[in-house]
This record gives C-alpha cells, structure tokens and sequence, in this order.
C-alpha cells in the first residue's frame, strides 16, 4: 500500500442553512479495515458518507480515493471509481420487482440487450450465500421494511466495489442476520476492499470493526483502533458524558387492556401474515413481540391500531377498537412511508399527533402560537437537532426524523400503545429517552405492544415476551406460556 493508498476526506465542511452540519473533518478510511463511524443522531455521520459517496456537494473539502481526487457532489462518476453507499432510507423503486430493482442497481456495468435475469443474477448469487430467501419476482411495496433493507444490502455486494458504505445496515436485522452480514463485511475487508460503517450499537461495533472515528456536532473527536478503546470510552466520546440510566418502578397492571382472541390477518398480498393469535396485554404492562421481521408483525401492528382488517376478536376494554373513543399511539415501522410527511415542518407532523388538545385550537381554528411554542417544547424535551420548528421534516437526519414520530406519538399519556422498532436510527440518549417515555406510558396505565428486533431492546422494555414465527406464536412461548422479564 502506498501512502496515498485509502479513501481520504480533508477538511470538509458543510452548511444548510444556519446549521452547521460538518466543521473541518478530516480522515482517513483504509484498504483491508472495518471502519465504523460514531456519533450521536444529527452529528454528521451521514452528511460525511453523502460527501465520500457524490450524494452530497460540501462547502469546501477534498475527497480522494487512491491519490486521486474524487469529483465531489457527483454520485455517479463516485460509483463508476468504486464507491458504493448502502443508504439508511432506502431507493428502491416500489412499484418493481425485486429482480427488476437489482437489475436496475447494475444499468451502468452492463451493456448491450442483457436480460432483467441476467443484470440481477450476481445480486441473487450473493442472497444465496447469505442463506437469504428472496423472491426475485415479488414486488417491492409488498415486503416488509427488514426484506427491504436486505435488497438494499444486496445490491451494492452485487457490484464489484472497492469502497462499500453501509449507514445503519443491522436496524432491523435479527442477531442471527447481524452474524451472516458481518461475515460478508469481513469477507469484504479480507479481500482488501474498504468498508465503512455508519452504526449506533457500541457492542456490534466492538465486535466487526477494526477502527472507529468518532463525530460530536459536525467535528472530528477521535480515531482509535477498537482494540484499544472500550464503550464507555466511544460513549464519552460521542455524547461528551456517559449517559445516567434510570427505571422507573412498574405499577401493577390495572385490568384486561387488549384482547386478541383467535386473530387472522392477510397481507397486502392477500395470504395470510398472522394465524389465529390469542393473547392479552394488560394496561400498565408491556409485551414485547420478537423474530426476525416479515413473520406478521407489520399486519398485527396495523391491526392493533385498527389500520388494517382481521378476522377474530380484537378488543380494548371489552369493546371494539376504536380511535375515536381511545388514545392510540402509533410509532410504526417505516418512518419515511408510513410516519411522517417529509415536506411538511416539524410543528405540522407533531401536530398530527395533537390536533386532539383542547389548548392548540378553539373550534375549527387554530390557535398558531400555542402550536409553535408547544412544538419548540417537544424539540427540547427530545432533543431534536433542529434550528426552528418551521423546519421541513425532509431536512432533518433519520435519527431526529424518528424523534419526531416518536415525540407526537408519546406527548399525550395514550390508552395503547404500539410501537414497532421505535429506537431504530437513534443514538444512546436519545434510546435511553425513549424507553423511559415507554416505561412512563405503561406505568401510567396504557397497554404497550413493543415489537422490536433488537433483543436487548426486547428484553430491556419487557414485561413478558413472544415470538412471532410465519405469522404464529411459536412453540416456546405461545399466548399461554409467555415468558416473563424483568423492566
């Protein structure tokens, strides 16, 4: 390896507006290295992976790969030198078919009349040796959030990059998903390609990567080899003091809550994603549900908040679920589809969640102030890196996107509660927040569904746990055996 040799960004800076998204940050990414990078939601971590992939044009900076400077701001001539980037939000084109978006991911490394089977087939080659199932002719709009996430991965490895950039790739993965992908990065490394990493979880970090440069509001903090640095280092590092957990004490459950008595529900597909469930949640109790996502926890947590048919009894306090008569909070699994409006400010997604509150309109009118300084509040009781709540939602990072959705669904103190992977994208604070606002929701009498799948989370947040498998509660702990856990 040459000095030269290795991806480097130089004093790069970057500005929207008044804020001030990268201060001179200089580094240095390496050929044969797992190279993750650290930080706290809106430090920058994915304004820098846009500036090294083309997808970002920065105020000033250089980028280089190999002793030749990259032509920043253009995504296209970045891929054609080798850079490929694995965003946190997803390009797929929904309306295709898996094979057709793979396809579609190689239209520059092929010419001439090659078929959609032909330009997939590397991609597919690679979900082989990954033990992933997919369907090539399954229409995108039709998987789940996690299926989606792993076309994403598959089309990069599909490519013959020298630099691939995964921002936030094991979200929503299973730990037995998280394994199969590390064994790709450190076949990726092994064969001298440079990977980086954009992630959250300080364990997964000190298992795959090799080094770690760490981000704190737009600069460079450190770089360090994870063999010499433990996580309450990288934590200090990140949030520039380590974070004090605190549980609160669970109250005892206060009656039946929600009932679901022989519950079927079908997919958008028309099959059916969820099987004759039966269980119970009682207020001032959560049930986390676990498994690897697409087994039926998209319908069943639609069906809770009444947003999707079913066949069998659904029921909150003996009747019927209605949104009209309860306070339903819903932080669903996909914030961008299914979460937010992206071209709307923060105050008018917020607001979705409290049109309900007598204080923020008399009548049919609003009253605008009242909402301003009520959406200001919530941007600094959950730390939303904004300048104004006026802001475009669209402008914010992933991790504050997902401290929006959250905040609406958490201001009021709701009846049910269901949230689906509801600290995805989010930072040590902001994660340790969410679960204190979850635990306070419970304690204040709601029923809370907690499906997630990252098992720490699961069996941090739960009260009892289940497993959905192809749609059913396996074996081990079905609707009369759930597992109990301490929270």
């Amino acid at each position: 390896m040459t000095a030269n040799s290795g991806l480097h960004v130089h004093q790069i800076e970057k500005r929207y507006g008044n804020l001030v998204a990268l201060r001179g940050v200089s580094a240095t990414f390496r050929h044969g290295s797992i190279h993750a990078v650290l930080g706290e939601n809106g430090a920058g971590k994915s304004t820098l992976m846009g500036v090294m992939s083309g997808f970002v044009q920065p105020d000033l900076g250089t980028v280089s790969l190999d002793g030749r400077e990259l032509p920043v701001g253009n995504a296209a001539e970045c891929r054609r030198r080798g850079i490929e980037m694995i965003h946190q939000h997803f390009t797929l084109v929904s309306e295709f078919t898996v094979a057709e978006n793979l396809a579609l991911a190689r239209l520059d490394r092929l010419t001439g009349r090659a078929s959609v089977a032909m330009r997939a087939a590397p991609a597919l080659a690679v979900a082989t040796r990954l033990g992933w199932q997919v369907d090539g002719a399954a229409r995108v709009r039709d998987l789940s959030v996690g299926e989606q996430q792993r076309i994403e991965i598959l089309k990069a490895l599909g490519g013959d990059a020298n630099v691939i950039i995964f921002d936030e790739p094991t979200a929503v993965l299973s730990p037995d998903e998280v394994q199969d992908l590390f064994r790709v990065l450190r076949q990726l490394r092994d064969e001298g390609k440079i990977v980086v990493l954009i992630a959250h979880k300080l364990a997964e970090v000190m298992e795959i990567a090799d080094e770690v440069t760490v981000l704190r509001r737009g600069t460079f903090v450190a770089h360090a080899r994870t063999a010499d640095v433990t996580e309450a280092q990288l934590a200090e590092w990140m949030v520039g003091e380590l974070p004090v957990s605190s549980v609160a004490a669970r109250t005892a459950p206060l009656g039946p809550g929600l009932v679901a008595d022989r519950v079927s529900i079908r997919s958008d597909r028309g099959s059916v994603a969820v099987r004759e469930l039966s269980f119970t949640i009682a207020r001032g109790e959560i049930l986390g549900f676990g498994g690897v996502d697409g087994n039926g926890q998209l319908e069943l947590a639609e069906a809770m908040v009444a947003l999707r048919p079913h066949r069998g009894a659904l029921q909150f306090d003996g009747q019927a679920i209605d949104p009209q008569r309860l306070r339903i909070a819903y932080v669903p699994q996909d914030r961008h589809t299914d979460g937010l409006a992206l071209n709307l400010s923060i105050a008018d997604n917020m607001l979705i969640g409290g049109l309900a509150l007598p204080r923020l309109h008399q009548g049919i009118l609003l009253k605008l102030r009242e909402i301003d300084a009520w959406a200001a509040d919530l941007i600094g009781r959950f730390a939303i890196k904004a300048d104004r709540a006026s802001d475009r939602v669209r402008g914010l990072s992933g991790g504050n996107q997902q401290k929006v959705v959250v905040s609406r669904a958490l201001v009021e103190q709701p009846d049910l509660l269901v949230a689906v992977n509801p600290t995805r994208g989010l930072d040590l604070r902001a994660t340790q927040y969410v679960h204190e606002k979850i635990r306070e929701a419970r304690n204040g009498g709601a029923a809370v569904a907690l499906i997630t799948t990252d098992l720490d989370e699961l069996y941090a947040l739960s009260d009892r746990t289940a497993f959905l498998s192809r749609g059913e509660l396996n074996a081990a702990s079905g609707a009369g055996a759930l597992v109990g856990a301490t929270a």
